[in-house]
């Protein structure tokens, strides 16, 4: 049975508090894994949510600030120590292959698995697999920033009444999905388009295009909210967003779930974030993210 939900396995910015890991996430995908944002500790979340190394095919770093990426020495050798038997891609910007080289091989260990390295250093498809293509935006923050979009290639919904005006039943139903054709009924004439599922994270980035491309129509948006919407000239000045704004950017995109996180240490109220992120009109359904939460991927419209 496919599978298709978020772990959240740190949800905090810049340092980490005592209910709050740094940054990690792993969107289970079918039978495929992809961790985004290993922070310092994701090793052991992985193992407080029954992440397995063996879980993970790609691993995609948004930026090579310390809070998104200095869990990777530890995965990498973890993902070696257990003699993972699949290739594990990662991706990360181009302009910090220093600072990946420097995690990747931060200590001597025996590597028994081909990581094989993707970066990213302009828009567009990172990968295309049979049941999603992986794309990336340019964000705007400090340093180089790029944010991911997974996007399912879309369908065909076969409608009863249809099949039945055309005479098409039992086996034939599946010979025309198979061929386009039978019989002089084409599959279009039976069947609808089933739109593709989408889903995309978004880091630490200012408001800028790239956040409304990778949120346009995602079924899941997990994005920042760094801050809120009082201290919205510190987010500027950061190159953060503030809850509302998150949820605006949701609202205006027709995101379904949207997911808040990477929150500043500077605040007690986690209802709050969900109050300001009500107030901006997002009307769609809303988490804010705590630490080893499980979030499934809304099923198809």
């Amino acid at each position: 049975m496919s599978v298709r939900e978020l772990v959240v396995l740190g949800t905090a910015s810049q340092v980490p508090t005592r209910h709050r890991n740094h940054n990690g996430y792993l969107l289970r995908w079918d039978g495929e894994g992809l961790l985004f944002d290993p922070g310092e500790g994701t090793q052991r979340q992985m193992l407080r949510a029954g992440v397995a190394a063996h879980d993970l095919n790609r691993i995609c770093v948004t930026h090579f600030h310390g809070d998104h990426c200095l869990g990777l020495a530890g995965v990498i050798q973890r993902v070696n120590l257990d003699k993972v038997p699949h290739p594990v891609t990662a991706h990360y910007p181009r302009s910090g292959q220093r600072f990946f080289d420097r995690l990747r091989y931060a200590t001597a260990y025996r590597e028994t698995v081909g990581v094989t390295e993707a970066p990213v250093d302009t828009d567009g498809p990172l990968a295309v697999t049979n049941t999603y293509t992986l794309e990336a935006r340019r964000l705007s923050h400090p340093v180089e920033s790029y944010g991911y979009r997974l996007v399912e290639p879309d369908g065909r919904r076969m409608l009863p009444d249809l099949l039945a005006a055309h005479g098409v039943k039992g086996p034939d139903v599946g010979r025309i999905q198979r061929e386009g054709a039978i019989g002089g009924v084409s599959l279009e004439d039976v069947s609808e388009v089933r739109r593709g599922q989408r889903f995309a994270f978004v880091m630490d980035t200012r408001m800028c295009d790239g956040v409304h491309a990778l949120a346009d129509g995602c079924d899941m948006l997990v994005i920042e909210s760094t801050f809120l919407d009082d201290d919205r000239e510190l987010a500027i000045e950061h190159g953060h967003l503030t809850a509302g704004q998150a949820a605006g950017v949701a609202r205006d995109a027709g995101v379904r779930h949207l997911v808040l996180t990477h929150f500043s240490q500077r605040y007690s109220d986690p209802e709050e974030f969900e109050r300001q992120a009500r107030a901006a009109g997002f009307e769609g359904q809303l988490t804010v993210a705590h630490d080893l939460l499980r979030v499934p991927v809304p099923k198809r419209r």
